[in-house]
């Protein structure tokens, strides 16, 4: 609901509070989502083309604003009229509402519009005291501008004070509401202490978040895997709100598996006495009841009058749950007949904490708009997990592309039919073909679309009519998908700057393609990240900082953490096979079997479970064959299309008990790359095939034109620094706990030279090279050494001392410097 409260003062907007309080009806899709986006967007131009034709007597937006006492709450309702003019001794109070619906069809005013507009009429006739006052809504189509419809009503005064005071009594009871609860998650956090005894390093952490939070400002921090990230950024963010250094928590994320570690710590913070309330946002597909997402009152039963409903099933879960997650929204939808992810959005506004994907903040076309759409008024918290991941995923969400057979295949849909929409669509066509034209090599930097622009927003303003005419059509399905790809590329190149590059290439299914390329996405981030009063990016593998501070940050007062290890090294072999590549130029038959022979020789050292990473599916299937059949190591390869169920058996293999060695086969930078946790004799090595690098293809090859012309090393910027990130991920499976050891095969002679091992975290110090003669013999005295341990301490070791340094020694709190 988006309101402020401060102690037992409220203030609201007064489109915010109708929106929320009386908002009724069903959901439904074949309404145009896009239609509601466009209409703010040219909302504030039709507004000043109507006032402007007015006369002189029309004032234009004046400010109302109302305080009411209710309950021992101060609570003040605040907006703008667009305008007010005296007519036939009554005052009106003008609302206009840019719509792209056929506005002379309309027989009424939409209620949550009209409800806007007698708060208004209310605040205003309190002001000047009047008996009576009128109401006109103007309603202005947005393609046809010279469409208007007014409705005009008058309303006796007393009339309106006891409609609005049902208002205030709806209002009241969600107060009273966030006021207590607010209350008691303060009391909470108080004495809450940090849940487990300190590891090194963690507590200085810690404080790094809680200063940052402090001193608004943003935070990189660069942790090995198994220091308790998660909980070390969570809990001095709960305690800055506790503090009012915020009132909001964000946790964002790439992938599901760390969305849950986040559930869980917070889980273990509510165990100690923690009341904070916490919802998990999930993807639509993953939480609709139909097999495909379908939301109109045609296709769906919760979609009918769903919004009569939602009120009470947000209520009722926000007044029974503290941790609010997916199982805990399907079971409240399920009883209150609601849709699970609209009803998930409506949670939000009541929440301490959101944990989601970080499409919800930062995609310009899923970011949640009740929190982002204006200035924020809460100060909020952003704690942006595994952000390594986040330049690539902000280049998926700020890029976009338009593809000539989409374009044909939308003309066909209507066949011979000659209307404004074909008219359009062929003209649009025309475009690309003159831009296909030009495009002769396997890509073409383009200059200038500002014809392509031009013809692409009439097309989309004549499909964006169509589909509000048409509910139901055949073909509706493939007609909205390209429907949303104009949206898209359209909203896209009004981000356009020099970040950007424009290209036209024939893409490997021989189709034409326009591309809008946002090749650093930070000022896009930036815009994002300002509405935060505080961020902290986090990740195991933030290394380079300068390659992440380019693209994730454009604030030069940023601090850094690096915290070193804290497990001790000798837990750990590190070697780097020199004799072996996977360079393109050098792949094989030899190389293959080179490799295979590797892999063979690290998990017969010591009986266990291995993970094999490799570059690609056709090298990984091309040393599987070379590896051949082996009756002491079982192996098993990732496939291309893994569901959850397949990624559950993949991960269960390792859990079984075998008499020889178990060995799965993977791609780098995969599902199995991150974020799974096989500790102690679950994983005891990994074997990574390669630097990582990215397949040549346009966008790497712009990436590295755009680097290099910014007087950086594109080379490292499209290809290293990727790789090794991905490297780096794999090599962070094996050793998670204190308890864990195993091996670290790195397998390409390019690991030996400099420019890589300059990217090597500070405790890979202790690399060894080695080659395929000799590897053996450091592999049976790794494993030899600690058979010795283990019998001298007992089996699990747990008597060997703590080899780590003091937590002053183990992290760094600086502003950024480039490393030495």
């Amino acid at each position: 609901m988006a309101l402020e409260l401060n102690d037992r003062s409220v203030r609201i907007s007064v489109r915010r509070l109708v929106e929320f309080l009386l908002r009724s009806g069903d959901l439904d899709n074949r309404i145009t989502g896009a239609a509601k986006v466009d209409a703010m967007a040219e909302g504030s131009r039709i507004h000043r083309k109507i006032q402007k034709a007015q006369r002189a007597e029309y004032r234009a937006e004046v400010p109302l604003k109302q305080t009411f006492v209710r309950a021992g709450f101060d609570i003040t309702v605040e907006g703008r009229a667009d305008g007010i003019f005296p007519h036939d001794g009554h005052e009106i109070i003008d609302e206009i509402k840019g719509v792209y619906t056929d506005v002379l069809a309309m027989e009424a005013p939409v209620p949550v519009h009209l409800a806007q507009a007698k708060c208004y009429a209310l605040f205003y006739a309190m002001d000047q005291d009047l008996a009576e006052v009128g109401v006109r809504m103007t309603y202005c189509n947005l393609d046809a501008e010279e469409e208007i419809r007014f409705f005009e009503e008058s309303y006796s005064v007393p009339a309106l004070a006891e409609w609005f005071e049902d208002i205030l009594s709806q209002l009241l009871r969600w107060v009273e509401y966030l006021y207590e609860a607010r209350m008691a998650r303060n009391a909470s956090i108080r004495p809450l202490e940090f849940p487990f005894p300190y590891r090194n390093g963690q507590r200085d952490l810690a404080v790094s978040v809680y200063r940052t939070a402090e001193r608004e400002r943003r935070l990189f921090i660069q942790a090995p895997t198994g220091i308790g990230k998660t909980m070390s950024v969570l809990y001095p963010s709960v305690k800055a709100v506790g503090e009012g250094l915020a009132d909001r928590i964000f946790y964002l994320t790439a992938k599901t598996i760390t969305r849950t570690a986040a559930e869980e710590a917070l889980r273990t913070l509510r165990e100690k006495g923690l009341s904070f309330s916490s919802v998990t946002l999930t993807a639509k597909e993953k939480m609709c009841i139909l097999e495909k997402p379908d939301c109109n009152p045609v296709s769906c039963p919760r979609a009918k009058g769903h919004f009569d409903r939602v009120g009470e099933a947000v209520y009722d879960v926000i007044t029974h749950e503290k941790e609010i997650t997916r199982d805990v929204i399907l079971t409240y939808a399920e009883k209150h007949q609601v849709c699970p992810f609209e009803f998930s959005l409506d949670i939000t506004d009541f929440c301490d904490g959101i944990i989601g994907d970080y499409n919800y903040a930062f995609d310009p076309d899923v970011r949640l708009a009740r929190f982002f759409a204006d200035a924020p008024k809460e100060k909020y918290i952003f704690l942006i997990d595994e952000a390594h991941n986040l330049p690539a995923r902000a280049r998926e969400m700020y890029s976009a592309s338009l593809t000539k057979e989409d374009i044909l295949a939308a003309k066909r849909l209507f066949g011979k039919k000659k209307t404004r929409l074909t008219r359009d669509l062929d003209s649009l066509n025309r475009r690309m073909l003159e831009l296909k034209r030009c495009c002769t090599e396997e890509f073409t930097a383009v200059d200038d679309i500002a014809d392509l622009i031009g013809d692409a927003d009439t097309l989309y303003s004549s499909m964006q009519k169509y589909a509000d005419q048409h509910p139901e059509f055949e073909g509706r399905d493939a007609f909205m998908e390209f429907y949303f790809e104009l949206r898209s590329f359209l909203n896209t190149w009004s981000l356009v700057d020099e970040h950007y590059r424009i290209y036209s290439e024939i893409d490997r299914e021989g189709k034409f393609v326009v591309r809008l390329f946002c090749v650093n996405p930070v000022r896009n981030l930036g815009n994002c990240l300002e509405q935060a009063s505080a961020v902290v990016f986090f990740s195991a593998t933030l290394i380079p900082l300068p390659y992440y501070r380019e693209l994730l940050s454009n604030q030069e007062e940023d601090y850094t953490v690096y915290v070193n290890s804290p497990f001790p090294q000798e837990n750990r072999l590190l070697l780097l096979g020199n004799d072996v590549t996977s360079r393109y130029r050098r792949r094989g038959e030899d190389e293959y079997r080179k490799i295979a022979e590797y892999i063979r020789t690290v998990v017969r050292a010591k009986r266990g479970n291995y993970i094999v990473f490799f570059p690609s599916y056709f090298f990984m299937e091309q040393v599987a064959d070379a590896f051949g059949d082996e009756t002491d190591t079982e192996i098993v390869l990732q496939s291309r299309s893994m569901g959850e169920q397949d990624r559950e058996a993949f991960l269960q293999a390792f859990e079984e008990e075998r008499t020889g060695s178990f060995a799965a086969f993977c791609v780098m930078g995969g599902i199995f790359s991150e974020g799974i946790d096989l500790t102690e004799e679950r994983l005891i090595g990994t074997v990574i095939v390669g630097t990582g690098l990215p397949m040549v293809c346009t966008e790497q090859k712009v990436l590295q034109e755009y680097f290099d012309r910014d007087g950086k090393s594109g080379f490292a910027f499209a290809y290293q620094y990727p790789g090794m990130t991905k490297v780096l991920q794999a090599a962070g499976r094996v050793i998670r706990t204190m308890k864990d050891r195993g091996v670290i095969v790195l397998l390409d002679d390019r690991f030996t030279h400099y420019e890589y091992r300059a990217m090597f975290p500070r405790e890979w110090n202790d690399a060894k090279i080695v080659h395929i003669r000799n590897i053996g013999e450091y592999l049976e005295r790794f494993w030899r050494g600690w058979e010795r341990k283990d019998g001298r301490n007992g089996k699990d070791g747990s008597e060997e001392p703590d080899r780590v340094g003091s937590a002053a020694e183990e992290i760094e709190y600086v502003p950024f410097e480039e490393p030495v």
